[in-house]
């Protein structure tokens, strides 16, 4: 539940959901695979939650979506060909690199989201390959994928925080779809732990997500700030 609703609201749902399945003495890629089915039903259950903010026009909807299913395919397989350790020592600075992005957008960008109906070709190319970069994270680790994609949304403009989450869930819930279908072809899944998981990712997910849009934008600007800071902590310290 607490990292459904985590999810929902600034991303880092797997930092819970991932040490407990350890915990419980699921080996480290199965547990990143459980963990992963667990927590994107918790994200679609925020996307339906988010639903009415979700106001993307489908020229620029489309292009996300697709780069995020390839790059959410390319992460997969890079998780289940590659020892995970060599990529811990990368996870810090992309961590800190996507929460000074996310907090210094409205002072690096046009207040104007560029993300408007009349948004150029460059700038949707731009933010397309911004999320392929994200969604491969995504597929490989997952671990702070919601701060990396408001990240990116804040770097191209972006500034409604409740908006942003809106198209977060749903860019969310595409990646770690497809890393979803890819786990369970390849059967890393353990069911019975994650069966618990999902119930309580469903649940937290949506109130999560639901509750949240109920709160000051700035306040909910401030909590995604203070996880991703948390979570650059938490990595550096443990890449040390």
């Amino acid at each position: 539940m607490l990292g459904g609703a985590l999810n929902s609201v600034a991303g880092g749902g797997g930092f819970i959901a991932f040490p407990a399945l350890l915990f419980t003495g699921v080996p480290p890629i199965a547990a990143n695979a459980t963990q992963t089915v667990a927590l994107w039903f918790g994200m679609s259950a925020s996307t339906r939650a988010y639903r009415e903010r979700l106001d993307v026009p489908r020229r620029i909807m489309i292009p996300l979506v697709v780069t995020s299913v390839l790059g959410g395919l390319a992460g997969a397989y890079l998780l289940l060909h590659t020892p995970a350790h060599t990529f811990l020592h990368i996870i810090p600075w992309l961590m800190l690199a996507a929460t000074l992005l996310f907090a210094l957008g409205p002072w690096i960008v046009p207040r104007k989201s560029s993300l408007a109906h009349d948004a150029s070709v460059r700038s949707i190319v731009g933010a397309s390959i911004f999320e392929f970069a994200v969604s491969v994270y995504g597929g490989y680790f997952g671990g702070g994928l919601g701060i990396m994609n408001l990240a990116m949304l804040s770097a191209i403009g972006m500034t409604d925080i409740h908006a942003m989450n809106a198209l977060k869930a749903l860019l969310g819930s595409v990646i770690n779809g497809v890393a979803v279908l890819t786990f369970v072809a390849v059967h890393v899944v353990y069911w019975l732990k994650g069966a618990v998981m999902i119930a309580g990712a469903l649940v937290g997910g949506y109130f999560g997500a639901h509750y949240s849009q109920k709160l000051p934008p700035k306040l909910v600007r401030g909590f995604v700030i203070l996880v991703g800071t948390s979570m650059t902590i938490y990595f550096f310290t443990r890449a040390g």
